[in-house]
């Protein structure tokens, strides 16, 4: 019986991780095209997951559990993405602010934007200004986005923009900031192209920002 790509979604939003594999390995299989197995399966059900997150209907152990099934189906469709040298709808440098060791904030943010189609370069905690620039420039990125859970390290996010304008980055590179004690209109003030308030509209704003249609 051919594999319904549908299934794939659904499985991956239960977090059958080992489901997942295996069907995503049939599809594969049965000549079922790569970008149609990771966009109809894959990020379809994350799509679902991050609605149902947004709705306060997933908490993050359910979307935490998704994810680990979504890694599962993209480690085996991952190889063959990179051979077919099929780029995802953005590359994404994130990381939290210098001083922050916070990061399951970021790690969600993280899986969910991979969920999304990004390519994400996760550079880790407490990450300097300068770390951020270059890793952006190195890979050539899209967007950066950074957080912090403390109003003390917040402070830093401001160094990223400002080491952005520097370089010659500004306007080639958005970054979207995000965190507990950060605001829209902290942002605004640090010159920060966006803010998300959560993980699910981070891959909204991300989105947004890079001009990509939902």
């Amino acid at each position: 019986m051919a594999v319904d790509l549908q299934q794939i979604a659904d499985n991956l939003i239960k977090g059958k991780a080992p489901e997942v594999k295996e069907l995503v390995q049939k599809a594969l299989d049965e000549g079922i095209d790569v970008e149609k197995v990771l966009n109809e399966g894959l990020v379809a059900g994350m799509n679902v997951v991050g609605v149902k997150f947004k709705a306060n209907e997933f908490y993050v152990p359910e979307v935490l559990i998704a994810a680990r099934a979504m890694k599962g189906g993209m480690g085996i469709l991952r190889p063959i993405l990179i051979e077919k040298n099929i780029k995802g709808v953005g590359t994404i440098v994130i990381g939290t602010a210098k001083g922050d060791l916070h990061d399951i904030g970021k790690n969600l943010v993280g899986m969910m934007l991979e969920g999304a189609g990004f390519e994400v370069i996760d550079i880790g905690v407490d990450v300097s200004a300068e770390k951020f620039v270059q890793t952006a420039k190195e890979k050539d990125a899209s967007l950066i986005g950074l957080s912090a859970l403390l109003t003390t390290t917040m402070v830093s996010m401001k160094d990223v923009v400002k080491a952005a304008q520097e370089t010659g980055l500004d306007g080639k590179v958005k970054i979207m900031i995000g965190g507990a004690p950060v605001t829209q209109s902290y942002a605004d003030e640090i010159g920060a192209n966006g803010y998300a308030p959560d993980a699910a509209s981070a891959v909204d704003k991300a989105k947004e920002l890079l001009g990509i249609g939902n």
